[in-house]
């Protein structure tokens, strides 16, 4: 079974809005691992405007599944991350003043870099996951950095699958099956939901996680947190 991550960040967007603790984060992040989920996804960004830096500390003593916490490996992330010590971190190249993650890294031109930043989370203890773009020269270059996975960019497919274009899935199903040659470990995200998740999850083997967030907190807000949860991971059998 791929294992279900719950990116939380729309919560934190939603108790930011009116300041104070509403939603709970901490009592949210407890109800999702209760309903099922096997692993809960932050992604701090250097203005906190959703999940802040505390609250990735903070919920290091409530997770009780799978952490993980993405972003951009700046200073302050790289020591967040060094100091909360979570099951993974997955590397994101987003620019400062972007609105969502729109692409993954090159892993042929910022190759240097990455074997630096991996190999600092591995002497830690941290497994280590890329953000790539569903390139099979790039999943070469995710195996030479030294990661422990990679996370495929999923928007596009999400796209193509919304406009009947089911064919688009192969080269993730390319992908994923290159990266498991390498010994990689693939995981998935950006924009999957209840419409496209079984049909991505049938055609792209050993999936071993994805991480969903707007979508699934967006469903929740029609059908309530538990049974959105829960359809997700039957889905995903």
């Amino acid at each position: 079974m791929t294992k279900l991550s719950v990116n939380i960040n729309k919560l934190a967007t939603l108790r930011n809005a009116r300041g104070g603790n509403v939603p709970d984060l901490l009592k949210a992040t407890k109800d999702i691992e209760l309903f099922g989920a096997q692993g809960i996804t932050i992604h701090p960004r250097p203005d906190e405007r959703h999940i802040r830096y505390q609250d990735a500390r903070d919920l290091k003593n409530v997770v009780n599944t799978e952490y993980n916490i993405e972003g951009n490996p700046i200073t302050s992330f790289i020591d967040l991350v060094l100091e909360v010590k979570p099951t993974q971190v997955t590397l994101v190249p987003d620019s400062v003043d972007v609105l969502t993650s729109n692409a993954g890294w090159d892993t042929v031109k910022h190759k240097s870099f990455l074997i630096e930043v991996i190999d600092e989370f591995k002497r830690n203890g941290i497994r280590t996951s890329v953000f790539v773009d569903p390139e099979l020269s790039l999943i070469e270059g995710a195996a030479l950095v030294g990661t422990d996975r990679i996370e495929l960019y999923t928007e596009d497919f999400a796209v193509g699958y919304s406009k009947g274009d089911h064919a688009v899935v192969k080269k993730y199903a390319d992908c994923s099956l290159l990266a498991h040659q390498l010994g990689l470990g693939v995981n998935a995200g950006h924009d999957l939901s209840l419409d496209n998740i079984e049909f991505f999850k049938n055609n792209v083997p050993y999936l071993a996680e994805v991480s969903i967030g707007h979508a699934l907190i967006s469903e929740a807000l029609y059908q309530g947190l538990e049974r959105v949860v829960k359809q997700y991971l039957q889905k995903l059998k």
